[in-house]
């Protein structure tokens, strides 16, 4: 398994691996914001290689509020979700966030389908907004002090 930074080259396989999870985890409306990340905020993305082949990918952002990092875009392909690289790349990003000046909270900015998956690392449900990112998919903003 090799954790790397995001490549250009990269885009059509983490497309792929989007559409693989549409609908069980995202909504179909969002292609097209993953597409806009991948152009215009990109700068701390990484991917997650498996025999040569990209398995999961998953960046983070700092919010307008320099205090908080923001993870965003897991997505793992579903042939290999259960087997740790999901895992291994959010203990990851954890910890490059925990490494810059200022930072107090880590935050995720999910979906009641997937909330559960960040409970296991300590992430606590701070607020949810039905509907949010499209109908049927609730914003569920979660924190990690």
């Amino acid at each position: 398994m090799l954790i790397r930074k995001y490549k250009e080259d990269d885009r059509s396989r983490i497309l792929e691996i989007l559409r693989l999870n549409t609908p069980a985890f995202f909504s179909p409306l969002e292609e097209k914001d993953l597409e806009y990340y991948l152009s215009n905020h990109a700068d701390n993305f990484y991917v997650v290689e498996k025999d040569n082949k990209v398995v999961c990918c998953g960046g983070y952002n700092l919010a307008d509020d320099p205090t908080i990092a923001r993870i965003s875009w897991d997505i793992v392909d579903p042939d290999y979700q259960g087997m740790g690289y999901g895992s291994e790349l959010t203990n990851f990003r954890i910890n490059k966030m925990k490494e810059i000046p200022g930072v107090k909270t880590i935050s995720a900015r999910t979906s009641q389908l997937a909330y559960k998956y960040y409970e296991r690392f300590g992430f606590k449900v701070k607020e949810e907004i039905k509907d949010y990112w499209a109908p049927g998919f609730d914003l569920v903003r979660m924190d990690l002090e």
